[in-house]
Order: C-alpha cells, then structure tokens, then sequence
C-alpha cells in the first residue's frame, strides 16, 4: 500500500499561517542542504494531494514556471499527477489534475491502494487538520521555521493524537525537519 507523507511549513508554535493567511514569518531562502533533503523526500512521490484552497495558488504558481524556482522543482511539481480534494468544485480547471469530492477517509484510501509510488499532501490547514484527525497520515514531515506567530491556522486540530519521532534534521537555514510517525496502538 502506498504511504500518505505530509510536508508541510509550520511555526515553533505550530501554525501553518497567521490568522488571515500570513506567510511572511516562513524562511523563503531554503539553503542547500534543505533543498536536497525535500528533492529526496519527494523523489518517490507520484501524486500530489492538495485542499482546493491551496490548489488554486499553487498550482497556477509553478505553471507559471517562476524563475525563482529550481527547473527541477518546477518539473516535479507540474508534472505529478494531483488530486484536489473539495466538495465545492465539481471538476478541475487545472491540467493533470483531478477533484475528489465525498468522504476524505474513502478517498485517501482509494488513492492508497491504488498501484504506484507514494502520495504527498501540501495541505491546506483544513485539509491538514482532518487527515491526521483521521489518522490517514503515514509519516509527517514537519518543517519547522524559526519564527513564533503567537495565533493563526494551527496545524493540529482539536483532541490528543500521539506520534512517534523518526528523526530530526537541523539546516543551515534555520528550518528543522520533524519527521514523525502516528504512534502504533
């Protein structure tokens, strides 16, 4: 069965953005060694899960190609086959992309056992918070930027979920890598 890794940018005090969205607290200049981390952590990804809130400027953003982006990133992400998860849209505006609408946990497990490499989710926040409130999350790649917000999109709901710790990985930038694992019952 294919895995469901989440990465995903967070605070020391655990947002995924400011109260209305901000992101101007995130280390936009990964170094070196982060960039080579994340290449490896999604080289054996082959789809990519998004919320509908997410996709709409992320998707667009790297079909534009942005300069700022490495050729390789900009590849990786629009070639990978994505799935937007909403109930609002009925079907995608964006090439190589499909929308799933209905039950989260049917179709995160769908996905799953589909043949193929592993699944990535970006998020969003409500996408983010369902899936691990779900326990549909095999392995969380918290990357977390060195900057406290105090309020805002956190990246775990409500209720105690418990994980295991893989491993921990400090970059020259600044960021930290917490890669966890749901506890085993």
């Amino acid at each position: 069965m294919r895995k469901l890794k989440l990465q995903v940018q967070t605070t020391i005090d655990g947002y995924m953005s400011g109260a209305n969205g901000e992101m101007d607290w995130m280390t936009f200049q990964w170094s070196d060694d982060l960039a080579a981390h994340v290449t490896a952590l999604t080289a054996d990804v082959d789809t990519i899960v998004l919320g509908r809130k997410l996709a709409e400027g992320f998707i667009p953003h790297w079909a534009a190609k942005p300069e700022s982006e490495p050729q390789a990133a900009i590849d990786k992400m629009n070639n990978t086959p994505k799935v937007v998860i909403s109930n609002s849209l009925t079907e995608s505006p964006w090439e190589n992309t499909v929308v799933a609408g209905g039950n989260l946990a049917e179709n995160i497990n769908r996905l799953k056992a589909e043949p193929g490499a592993d699944i990535i989710v970006y998020g969003g926040g409500t996408l983010v918070s369902n899936l691990i409130a779900e326990d549909l999350i095999d392995d969380l790649h918290l990357f977390v930027n060195p900057a406290a917000i105090g309020a805002g999109l956190p990246v775990f709901g409500s209720g105690t979920k418990r994980f295991d710790l893989v491993s921990a990985t400090a970059f020259e930038c600044g960021v930290t890598e917490l890669h966890y694992r749901p506890k085993s019952a």
